[in-house]
């Protein structure tokens, strides 16, 4: 079989190369551009100031509180949405008289827009009247001001990001799960091991790819947070739930400081590729192994 040449091979290539050049690498490559210059808008009004936009960033306490914000986010959400996946994931691979009834109930969360979630948990979250304190004060307990209580804040959004999206890690579990071979259960059985036993030397390394799939999508997600923070709080009370995506907002559209908020943008394209690098390199060792 003779081997295709490479111009053939660039030529079928080309269209879409082309599109990941104009959607990915274009926007990327301008504003890594724009975060070298002081602007409002683009190029026509920039002025050169090198790294001084990375530097002002280093000393803003409000990028400080967003990246501490966002980073405790998305470890708080990516832990309890892999873990919650993987208990839900064992649980529905058994089989229960239940199990086809319940299972659409535990993923339809996940379909619902954003925007529908973030109204259906703000009347939950509701001081006087949300279902939340209301539960709280039939079991004798005093409401909690969810949203407005610094401490607690940044929390409930993690509770609305756990409720919606864990059914995505409960899924890649659970095809992880299903792709087990059942001999070697069913030898490990013949052993003599116990559940325990099995879950921890067999289908937990066994799992461990998925759960790199699962975790690495939940991190480069989380780590974007916008729209809840943006539908929820604001950002609020005060600057208890700013994230990165939403102090780039703020800096571009509402203090039209497009360089500045280009650096921040920057930052976070950094620090999400290292993560993702991170992930596919133990996902690819892990296939290796």
């Amino acid at each position: 079989m003779k081997r295709a040449p490479v111009l053939t091979l660039l030529l079928l290539l080309a269209p879409a190369l082309l599109l990941i050049g104009l959607l990915a690498l274009y926007p990327i490559l301008r504003v890594l551009a724009l975060s070298l210059f002081r602007t409002e808008y683009g190029f026509a009004d920039a002025s050169f100031v090198g790294l001084a936009n990375y530097a002002d960033l280093l000393s803003d306490r409000f990028f400080r509180r967003a990246t501490w914000n966002t980073v405790l986010f998305t470890l708080l959400a990516t832990l309890f949405e892999v873990g919650l996946g993987l208990l839900l994931a064992l649980l529905f691979h058994r089989r229960f008289p239940a199990r086809r009834w319940l299972m659409p109930a535990v993923v339809f969360p996940f379909v619902l827009s954003t925007m529908v979630v973030s109204a259906i948990w703000r009347a939950w979250f509701h001081f006087d009247y949300g279902f939340l304190n209301n539960l709280l004060r039939a079991l004798g307990l005093p409401p909690v001001k969810w949203l407005f209580d610094p401490d607690l804040a940044l929390l409930s959004i993690v509770l609305v990001d756990v409720w919606q999206t864990t059914p995505i890690a409960f899924l890649v579990l659970l095809a992880g799960l299903q792709a087990i071979p059942e001999e070697v259960v069913e030898a490990a059985r013949l052993d003599g091991a116990g559940r325990l036993q099995i879950l921890r030397h067999i289908t937990l390394p066994l799992l461990s790819g998925h759960l790199l799939l699962a975790a690495l999508l939940r991190t480069i997600e989380s780590f974007k947070l916008f729209d809840k923070v943006f539908a929820l709080t604001g950002g609020g009370p005060g600057n208890a739930t700013e994230t990165l995506s939403l102090n780039v907002y703020r800096s571009a559209f509402r203090f039209a400081e497009v360089g500045y908020a280009s650096a921040a943008a920057s930052i976070m394209l950094v620090i999400a590729g290292l993560l993702a690098a991170v992930y596919a390199r133990r996902i690819v060792q892990g296939g290796r192994g």
